[in-house]
């Protein structure tokens, strides 16, 4: 296969999120005489993660300097913030404080610190309460990073975009249409669907939340498996829609899993407090008890959930507080913004995470992703995906066209 474009193989890329959309955009532009067609089994693009999160576009603070994940997270931004002012989308650099509220916080922030200055997250620095209240007047601390590249933009948005450009270079976009499985051959693959088989020289299966099925049925392994966990956003009251100018979010707690409750601006200018993160009953129930006796029985009987459980006790309690009060919810945030005191909100539609965990109960951080001469499976792609797409979306492109 030629990185000139002169090729006629054919692909198929499995789910229209953000990522699904890259690489299907990313293909043909790497190869544009061959064919690309992109299969969604909802009647629209972005119907899932990619639809229901935050819009933060992520600096690259935390990621282990020189790995995968920093490189294509400061790569993505970079692309993403092309796409946009390209395309005319939403792109807001509204900054972002990672707060810590005392010295053991402190200590974790002057880590992170180092870790974004070796990322090369540009204008990065560490600051005090003083400095806090010069950014963000509403918000307190006892010291903050700064990162004021850190954006927010409409990732529903994106999407259709990427779908469009998929289009416009000749590509095909199939909503409607669920995959079941891949059966992967030497030398080319079957996709199977719900309306018949097609076959492709390469497949690109980006089925998030669905992902380990669609992997087990295309002769993959158990594991990883996906556990959704649910996150809420509330939305703030019209008073408090300008309190803080961009995100101030928690030092992140090596004991607990998951972030924890932090704020964030949209790329509307509103203000949304959130998310937790608790198990969720279903992987695409999004409204009211959301229960899918399939999906909470496949959680059920995987044991790397029930020892995740087993090592995170603690975490649960204090996810489960969020849950199930709103007052205790908008308390932690009162923590870095003590103005909220006495603010109304209202609750929005959840995102549901596809969680990747290992047979020991892991959580997954980093890629995974299963690779053979007709397919490429994403098992994992995690925070920050999004943020990331563009790039992930060239390196797995790069790595099939290195490959042959």
């Amino acid at each position: 296969m030629s990185a000139g474009g002169t090729s006629t193989q054919s692909f198929v890329v499995v789910g229209a999120g953000i990522l699904g959309a890259a690489v299907g955009r990313e293909l043909t532009r790497r190869f544009p005489s061959s064919s690309v067609t992109l299969l969604e089994k909802e009647d629209r693009a972005a119907a899932h993660q990619t639809g229901h999160n935050s819009g933060v576009v992520h600096a690259g603070l935390y990621y282990e300097p020189g790995g995968l994940k920093a490189r294509l997270c400061r790569r993505g931004v970079s692309l993403l913030k092309d796409f946009c002012d390209e395309k005319s989308l939403p792109y807001v650099e509204c900054g972002k404080l990672v707060v810590a509220l005392d010295d053991a916080e402190e200590a974790r922030l002057q880590h992170i610190h180092e870790r974004a200055q070796a990322n090369g997250v540009p204008g990065v620095r560490l600051t005090d309460a003083a400095g806090i209240r010069d950014i963000e007047p509403h918000a307190v601390g006892q010291a903050a990073l700064v990162s004021p590249t850190t954006a927010i933009t409409d990732y529903a948005a994106v999407t259709r975009a990427l779908v469009e450009d998929i289009t416009a270079a000749g590509g095909r976009v199939e909503f409607g249409r669920e995959v079941t499985g891949v059966e992967r051959g030497s030398g080319r693959a079957t996709v199977h669907t719900d309306a018949g088989p097609m076959s492709a020289d390469h497949v690109f299966v980006c089925a998030g939340l669905q992902s380990d099925r669609v992997a087990r049925r295309s002769g993959g392994d158990r594991h990883p498996s996906i556990v959704p966990f649910f996150g809420q956003y509330f939305l703030l009251e019209s008073a408090y829609r300008d309190i803080l100018q961009g995100l101030v979010y928690p030092v992140p707690d090596p004991r607990y899993p998951f972030l924890g409750v932090h704020l964030t601006k949209r790329h509307d200018g509103e203000m949304t407090v959130g998310p937790n993160a608790f198990l969720s009953l279903s992987r695409e129930g999004y409204r009211g008890l959301g229960l899918s006796p399939r999906d909470l029985a496949a959680t059920l009987t995987d044991g790397a959930f029930w020892r995740f459980s087993a090592a995170n006790a603690a975490s649960a309690v204090r996810e489960a507080r969020t849950v199930l009060s709103q007052r205790f919810f908008l308390q932690e945030a009162q923590r870095y913004v003590p103005a909220l005191e006495g603010a109304r909100a209202t609750r929005l539609v959840r995102g549901i995470r596809a969680q990747a965990m290992d047979a020991s109960g892991r959580l997954l951080d980093d890629f995974a992703i299963d690779e053979t001469s007709s397919a490429t499976l994403v098992r994992n792609a995690p925070s920050p995906g999004a943020t990331s797409s563009l790039a992930i979306a060239e390196h797995l492109v790069e790595t099939l066209d290195a490959r042959r």
